[in-house]
């Protein structure tokens, strides 16, 4: 039953060629300010905020074996994510839980307070980090994939047992693990999956991992490893509140294929995607960028703390 429910399936392996995907265009500056949406009514700090500037860059052409090849994505408008009826977290449902699943081994994984500190500074709500699930203790299902020989895990029954369990005053559970996953017996791997009906996802990060490839960890390994974990957990948890992949910039919300695209990707939302978010959550712009740079600026993420010190100074003027 769940598994038919699943409406998202998330950096999958299993590649399929779509020929009208190959045809990707990145839509012209009139088509990406359209979709940014009208900016009438804001206060003047606020409208700047979703003005693009010179500090948010149209997305790429996609290569060979990129996203936006290989799948066809219509875009999502601003305007069409508030015809969509996007839940926003208010009253009772209003936090973000996230359920780590196996062992988070300090030095080989991503700090889960780091990671609680960083949602909260990116969603500006309420996190939670609930107790490990044990892979004995809940009977996960396993198996040994047979091109790694490592451990992986079936990903719908780890959303069954998030969905069973769910907190009444959730907006959202999202399962992260070190393990890899498998969505079914035919599947080599898959990164995430998620149901947002049910509002439950799981995502793993062990293949951000130098080391899961047999590739030795280097010195800034824990800062590289957490900064890819950010990524991608703000990513996913993004999909929960019904924004779907970005088309306009370059943007968090770009779909990836493989590692090296999802490397590529900015560590911030686009004007697009922020005021999708804005719309639903009502945050405080500037606030939310200055809790984001004191935690780039603790744990060494360089690159973004300049970045949001520059988009400051553009919504300041």
């Amino acid at each position: 039953m769940i598994f038919r429910r699943l409406i998202f399936l998330l950096f999958i392996l299993n590649f399929f060629t779509d020929t009208d995907a190959a045809d990707f265009k990145p839509p012209s500056r009139n088509e990406r300010m359209r979709a940014i949406g009208t900016l009438r009514g804001l206060q003047p700090d606020i409208r700047n905020a979703f003005n693009p500037g010179d500090d948010f860059s149209p997305i790429p052409v996609p290569g060979p074996h990129d996203w936006l090849t290989i799948h066809k994505e219509p875009g999502q408008s601003y305007q069409s994510y508030v015809r969509s009826g996007p839940v926003r977290p208010e009253g009772r449902r209003s936090i973000i839980y996230f359920q780590p699943v196996g062992v988070f081994q300090e030095g080989k994984s991503p700090s889960l307070d780091s990671l609680e500190e960083y949602a909260r500074a990116f969603f500006t709500l309420e996190i939670s980090v609930l107790p490990a699930l044990s892979l004995k203790d809940h009977q996960l299902t396993t198996r040994i994939n047979q091109y790694t020989g490592k451990r992986q895990i079936l990903t719908i029954v780890v959303l069954y047992l998030l969905q069973k369990n769910m907190p009444k005053d959730a907006y959202c559970v999202l399962a992260i693990t070190m393990e890899d996953l498998y969505p079914e017996p035919s599947w080599n791997f898959v990164f995430g999956q998620a149901s947002l009906r049910d509002r439950v996802g799981v995502f793993s990060f062990a293949r951000y991992d130098p080391a899961f490839y047999g590739e030795p960890r280097t010195q800034d390994y824990e800062t590289h490893l957490l900064l890819r974990s950010c990524k991608v957990l703000a990513h996913e948890t993004c999909h929960m509140f019904g924004l779907y992949h970005c088309i306009f910039y370059h943007c968090m919300m770009n779909g990836s294929n493989h590692l090296e695209e999802s490397d590529a990707r900015p560590l911030h939302l686009c004007p697009v995607c922020l005021h999708k978010l804005y719309y639903t959550i009502e945050f405080n712009v500037r606030d939310r960028y200055m809790e984001l740079l004191k935690f780039h600026e603790k744990e060494g993420f360089h690159k973004e703390a300049g970045w949001i010190i520059k988009r400051l100074k553009n919504i300041a003027r």
